[in-house]
């Protein structure tokens, strides 16, 4: 496993970036989170018929979507995040992508709970592999003010899949049934696999092959600082421990609320699957696509640098949301319903970019990838693993009084949770001062990595 070069010898292998490659490399990045969501979103959509087909309860079926994933996604995203602090990152990005899409693929030929629980895990070990290196190489590649804007296109991705995840895996469970779908919803990421590995370029490598000529200057290679450093360090920073903290709850009422909607609606409103996967991609999707790529062009472009406002703002966001959310699953009709969902999506994805380009702007360039994989180790760990699970057994505790109605009112019950969230958010922008710390980091991260042009 190399090690990385210090920033310091990297700025010294000068050579400007090429826009172009800079373009394709956010791109297919783009596609490859994409195609990880696709999977989450897919499932998703289908959990109803898989429960009838394998004969699961709300339990088995939270269990999946929730702790059986999660924990290790969760657990494996932070040794995976040291190796990319270090390694190369799109080896591991191609690797990972091509295990997860083979899960996939793998989930059309499952018979039984157990079965599908070993898949869910293989792909959770892929997936866990796709965002800490991807963040890691386009703060390399984007300069500070520019990194909110950069970072919102990359996770416009997940807003995309659920075009995919819901309309295409819509229909072709109509067409052809939930086990097809799966193996058909897997070639993308086995494709992008593929692309990533053969046109993408490790910046690092330039690098050592620069300080290795004879007429170059001997740079000497500085390891990542040790994990209970860097753990101790983060911990440290007010503002990524608020953070962690806004988006571990955040994720614990979001998620358990998310991973239930089509059910919610196949249950409350008789949709069906492509009914409901075209009320998605076409309401809700979009709104996400929107809100995501307003969210990074407001912060680029109003509060380039000031990472304080844009927390602010996003605080802000969430106490709306903590409102609106609650009342999409009182509506008398899906219409309705999905009306609002569009504005929920919308306020949400306005978040998505300015809070990761913060947490790449706000610790060294050497956690940045870890950095990343701790907020979503505990982000998924409590909101992905329990979030669901919480919702399948409360709606199982109150289905005998309730009747199909019993999963409409936790979904209720858990939507202000947005609240507690924001209130976090809101303390990470108070903590966020130019404190000697932040202003070392800061200093080190102003200017993307100059690597040779691709």
């Amino acid at each position: 496993m190399g090690q990385a070069p210090p920033e310091s010898a990297t700025a010294e292998a000068a050579g400007s970036y090429s826009r172009a490659y800079k373009s394709y490399l956010l791109t297919v990045l783009l596609l490859i989170f994409a195609a990880n969501y696709l999977d989450r979103f897919t499932l998703s959509l289908l959990l109803q018929e898989i429960k009838v087909d394998l004969r699961l309860t709300d339990t088995q079926l939270g269990l999946l979507t929730g702790i059986a994933f999660s924990i290790f996604y969760a657990s494996l995203g932070v040794p995976i995040a040291r190796w990319a602090d270090r390694g190369n990152r799109v080896t591991i990005i191609s690797l990972t992508t091509a295990l997860f899409s083979c899960a996939v693929a793998l989930c059309s030929g499952v018979t039984n709970f157990v079965q599908l629980m070993m898949v869910r895990i293989m792909a959770a070990v892929g997936e866990a592999g796709c965002q800490p290196p991807a963040m890691s190489l386009i703060t390399d590649h984007f300069s500070r003010d520019e990194r909110p804007r950069a970072v919102a296109r990359y996770v416009l991705g997940a807003p995309i899949a659920m075009i995919g995840g819901f309309f295409v895996a819509g229909w072709l469970n109509e067409a052809f049934g939930w086990r097809a779908t799966f193996l058909m919803m897997s070639i993308p990421g086995l494709l992008l696999a593929v692309v990533a590995r053969l046109t993408l370029r490790e910046p690092r490598r330039s690098v050592r092959r620069e300080a290795s000529s004879p007429a170059a200057p001997r740079a000497e290679s500085a390891a990542p600082p040790p994990i209970l450093t860097v753990l101790a360090d983060l911990w440290g920073n007010r503002t990524y421990r608020h953070l962690l903290l806004g988006m571990s709850i955040q994720a614990f009422f979001v998620v358990g609320v998310v991973q239930w909607q089509p059910t919610f609606f196949v249950r409350s409103f008789g949709m069906s699957t492509g009914e409901l996967g075209t009320w998605m991609a076409l309401v809700y999707a979009p709104a996400g696509i929107v809100g995501t790529w307003l969210g990074g062009e407001l912060a680029a472009r109003y509060a380039p640098g000031d990472e304080r406002l844009q927390l602010t703002a996003l605080a802000v966001a969430f106490v709306l949301l903590a409102f609106v959310k609650p009342a999409v699953y009182l509506m008398p009709s899906a219409q309705w319903a999905f009306l609002l969902l569009a504005l929920v999506s919308f306020l949400a994805g306005m978040t998505n970019g300015p809070i990761f380009a913060a947490v790449q702007t706000i610790v060294p360039p050497a956690m940045r990838a870890t950095s990343t994989a701790l907020l979503l180790f505990f982000s998924n760990l409590i909101g992905q693993g329990l979030g669901p699970v919480a919702a399948g057994v409360l709606s199982d505790a109150l289905q005998p009084t309730l009747g199909a109605q019993s999963l409409r009112y936790v979904l209720v019950i858990l939507s202000p949770g947005y609240l507690w969230a924001g209130l976090h958010l809101w303390l990470a922008a108070r903590h966020l001062k130019r404190t000697e710390q932040l202003a070392e980091a800061v200093a080190q991260a102003s200017q993307p990595v100059a690597y040779r042009s691709q």
